[in-house]
């Protein structure tokens, strides 16, 4: 409790935030006494969204970011001016007087709100203490506390709702969350029996209002319904039923991971399924191989890589189907990793090996083949549902042209089928594989087929620019790796199955191979278009182009073409240049007898001039 008052708005820092927050219009208004009943309405019953201020308050103020510390500062803060506003006050700054909310002073919905606030605080720090209790397991003990306070103050609640001044819908409101409460207290506590009974309960009361208001107010409800399902499930199977595990890993994996009090449970859950199925998976094989497998991630990964194979094929669009494949490239990153770190130590160990054998790759090495193919094999699967999916969204373009945003092109999925090709050479390149020629055959003819799809896209950009010869060429080239897959195909028909279908590639290049023609034909047939005086691009000035009309829209522009600047260079006539040719053959008079008589003068000539003497 002290902890909770201090919170509360005691120290310096929490005033200043309160006085800052109290300058806010916003502020105000969310503790101003509401409006009077409409007529037709209940008279003088109060009445309190619950759900709708919870959800809005912690959206706004720290939980979509998951800051619980934030959010419990925002309760704090509201509680005191929600007591300021109702003269509401805990005694005075030196003495604490403890008041208790009671139906006979029941007036104002905005002492409901008073008490919801106290349980949103408790709750708040209950789970900042719940994100802290990872690394200091001592703060559990506290995080119990907060969240029986939190219970307390809901209990509180749903008996001030049991007034005759309160309507219906409220009080079903404060049932559903003193139950919500009940249940995560609970389900802290390991008492899953008892937690399901309130998570039960408050999944009806949801689900009753739901129906019975419109669409836009039963989303909130639907909402919280979709959060309680899978604390329910995990209920049921720590109760005994097996059947709720399938149904958590499906959501889990329908979701893309979930999210809030389940979170780690489930983790934690689903890992340890694993475990004790990989405690019997000892080996694997691949391609005619059979590799021990010792580390127990990559044992739990592949065993959970059948189940998110069969997630991302179900999968019902394609933000989730994206979500799950990079959920499952996660994993694989790890589980490589993992055996990178057992080839280290080995390193040594693995060249001797490797000259004793000939070349043919340890187990570990091939283990860590293995997985690599898997993690090229998904990331070329994504990138091809995403290249799918781009294909679409061009033909729907075709039909509509929508303007107004920004749409797909085929330098886009150009891009897609570039890094397609590149993990294909990667592939070919994994230890272990080097003489697997039916390996190498149907890499080979994977190539082919993404190669004529990529020159397929490549040929329409350039029809999008008008460059017909070149599309045309594309176009044959396309054909031309359609018929070696198809030629090449034979006994590798079963592996070419999951790709796109050549006999339909032909068939669309064939049409589009018609109509490059005849657009060819037509843009040829039009001399209208380079003439248009509103195409015209010389590139002159406004200054050389005074006598020639031309649309030109740069002139409104900020980069106006008036005149060349700086100016071009001009030739001029440069000055004569002078040749003094005469003086190689200019004789200068003799200076030879000034020279010695300069010589001569030494000491005798300075002492006569000191004394005057001259010669």
């Amino acid at each position: 409790m002290a902890a909770e008052r201090q919170g509360g708005g005691g120290g310096r820092g929490a005033g200043a935030e309160e006085n800052r927050d109290g300058r806010d219009g916003k502020d105000n208004k969310e503790n101003e006494r509401p409006a009077a009943p409409q007529p037709g309405g209940l008279g003088d019953s109060l009445g309190l969204e619950i759900l709708q201020i919870v959800k809005e308050s912690q959206q706004q103020h720290g939980l979509r970011h998951g800051d619980f510390q934030r959010y419990r500062g925002y309760c704090s803060r509201r509680l005191r001016r929600l007591r300021k506003t109702l003269n509401f006050k805990m005694g005075n700054r030196h003495k604490f007087t403890g008041k208790k909310v009671t139906e006979e002073i029941l007036s104002d919905n905005r002492y409901l709100l008073l008490i919801l606030m106290d349980a949103e605080r408790a709750w708040s720090y209950a789970m900042q203490l719940k994100q802290e209790a990872n690394t200091e397991p001592r703060k559990r003990f506290h995080l119990l506390s907060r969240l029986r306070k939190a219970v307390k103050h809901a209990e509180e609640l749903e008996r001030l709702c049991e007034s005759n001044r309160v309507d219906a819908k409220t009080k079903l409101e404060a049932q559903a969350y003193m139950a919500y409460l009940t249940g995560m207290l609970r389900f802290e506590h390991q008492e899953w029996k008892a937690a399901m009974e309130a998570f039960n309960k408050c999944k009806t009361i949801y689900e009753k209002l739901a129906n019975a208001f419109t669409e836009e107010q039963a989303v909130l409800y639907n909402q919280r319904v979709e959060e309680i399902s899978p604390n329910i499930r995990y209920c049921a199977y720590n109760i005994g039923d097996q059947s709720a595990m399938n149904e958590l890993m499906q959501m889990r994996l329908r979701s893309g991971g979930t999210e809030g009090l389940l979170a780690e449970k489930l983790e934690a859950l689903i890992t340890q399924t694993r475990a004790k199925q990989a405690a019997t998976m000892s080996e694997v094989e691949w391609r005619g191989r059979t590799v021990p497998v010792k580390i127990d991630k990559v044992r739990i990964f592949l065993l959970g890589l059948a189940d998110n194979e069969a997630a991302i094929a179900q999968a019902e669009n394609e933000e989730t189907k994206e979500r799950l494949f990079e959920s499952l490239l996660s994993e694989c990153r790890d589980a490589i990793q993992a055996v990178r770190e057992e080839l280290k130590p080995d390193q040594k160990q693995r060249e001797h090996s490797l000259e004793n054998d000939s070349g043919k790759v340890s187990n570990i090495q091939y283990l860590h083949s293995y997985l690599t193919y898997i993690k090229l094999s998904t990331a070329i699967k994504r990138n091809e549902s995403m290249a799918k999916s781009l294909q679409k969204a061009l033909l729907q373009q075709q039909r509509s042209d929508e303007d107004g945003k920004r749409t797909p092109r085929p330098q886009d999925l150009i891009r897609l089928y570039d890094i397609i090709l590149q993990n294909l050479v990667e592939l070919m390149q994994l230890p272990g594989l080097e003489e697997d020629k039916n390996f190498q055959k149907e890499i080979g003819l994977k190539t082919l087929v993404y190669k004529a799809y990529r020159c397929f896209f490549i040929a329409q950009s350039y029809v999008l620019v008008k460059k017909w010869s070149e599309a045309l060429v594309l176009y044959e080239r396309v054909l031309k790796y359609a018929r070696e897959v198809q030629s090449g195909a034979g006994a590798h028909r079963n592996s070419l199955k999951e790709l796109p279908d050549v006999q339909d590639l032909i068939t669309q290049v064939n049409a589009e191979k018609y109509s490059l023609q005849a657009a060819a034909i037509l843009d040829a047939n039009d001399p209208h278009e380079s003439e248009s005086p509103s195409q015209v691009k010389d590139g002159k000035p406004l200054s050389e182009r005074f006598e020639t009309f031309c649309l030109d829209p740069s002139l409104v522009s900020k980069q106006v073409n008036l005149v060349h600047f700086p100016p071009g260079f001009q030739p001029i006539p440069c000055k004569p240049l002078f040749f003094d040719l005469a003086l190689n053959h200019v004789a200068f008079p003799p200076l030879e007898d000034k020279v010695e008589q300069k010589a001569k003068s030494g000491l005798t000539g300075y002492i006569k001039g000191i004394f005057g003497f001259k010669s």
